[in-house]
């Protein structure tokens, strides 16, 4: 059974990429500079969802694995870990 994977933010303000399941640190962190946020204040998190999903393709074709449906990394829904 493949992993399944999803973008939270994290109670710092960083979106993080990590299994679903909760176990184990989160895989990828981005964390934005004030004057990002600043400038993009709603939009970062679409921002860091394209750039952990360009990540996963990237990754599949290291690997040899063509990705090209990242559908099964859950969308961020407000979930905020602490």
């Amino acid at each position: 059974m493949a992993a399944v994977f999803e973008i939270v933010e994290l109670s710092d303000g960083d979106i993080a990429l990590k299994r679903s399941d909760g176990e184990g640190e989160p895989l990828v962190r981005i964390t934005f500079s004030g004057d990002a946020k600043d400038s993009f204040p709603m939009e970062h998190i679409e921002i860091a969802k394209a750039m952990i999903e360009a990540g996963v393709r990237k990754v599949g074709e290291l690997s040899g694995v063509h990705v090209e449906d990242t559908s099964a990394i859950a969308d961020l829904e407000e979930r905020i870990i602490h």
